[in-house]
C-alpha cells in the first residue's frame, strides 16, 4: 500500500505517515497507531516491535545523520 492510500485510508495526514517511514523511531499516539493498523487490517501488535534501547538509540543516530546530510 502506498504513503497516499494508507493516509488516506487510515486518515492520517500524508505527512506524518510519510514521517512514519523516514524515521519509525518517531514517538506515536495511541490513536495514530491503531488508525494506521485499523487501516492495514492488522492487530497493532503486528506493526509494533520491541527493540532494546540501545539498539534504537543507534537506530535514531544513524537515521538523524542521514536526514543531516540530506
Amino acid at each position: 500500500m502506498s504513503i497516499h492510500r494508507l493516509s488516506i485510508k487510515s486518515e492520517i495526514s500524508y505527512h506524518v505517515i510519510r514521517e512514519i517511514f523516514i524515521n519509525p523511531y518517531r514517538r506515536l499516539s495511541t490513536y495514530i497507531i491503531d488508525k494506521i493498523a485499523e487501516a492495514l487490517e492488522v492487530p497493532v501488535t503486528d506493526i509494533i516491535e520491541d527493540v532494546p534501547k540501545w539498539r534504537a538509540e543507534e537506530e535514531r543516530k544513524r537515521i538523524k545523520g542521514r536526514l543531516e546530510g540530506s
